[in-house]
């Protein structure tokens, strides 16, 4: 194989990988969000009410900042192009300036901070069983 003909392959190779990586995350159903996240580890807590409510208890987004409570209302916002997310809109002083914050899903059992889109996720909560 030429160098010319390798360097084809390559090419379309990284782009189809790329197109598959972006769409790995399936579509997340609104009905399905409702419910209590937490992550155990830092005792971080993000209940999403089915009436479109949520509040959030001891959540640091950044991971170093001291954790609030704050709530207000949820959306999810189902965007084709890239991660879906829900839109925490934050009640008035519940964050300072602050208006709303976006809460990554990764399917229905995992929602994520993240404040820097080329860095790992900061906070990581994980939908509690019912009992």
């Amino acid at each position: 194989m030429s160098k010319r003909a390798g360097g084809r392959w390559l090419a379309a190779a990284l782009a189809v990988s790329a197109v598959l990586a972006s769409g790995c995350t399936a579509p997340v159903d609104p009905d399905e969000l409702p419910g209590v996240y937490r992550n155990e580890a830092t005792g971080a807590e993000i209940v999403l009410g089915s009436d479109g409510t949520f509040s959030a208890t001891d959540v640091s987004m950044d991971g170093v900042s001291d954790p609030v409570d704050f709530s207000g209302e949820w959306d999810l916002h189902d965007d084709q192009a890239s991660s879906d997310f829900v839109y925490l809109l934050v009640e008035d002083g519940g964050l300072g300036r602050t208006g709303g914050v976006q809460l990554y899903t990764s399917g229905p059992e995992k929602v994520y901070f993240n404040t820097d889109p080329d860095g790992p996720p900061t906070l990581e909560l994980t939908k509690a069983a019912v009992r």
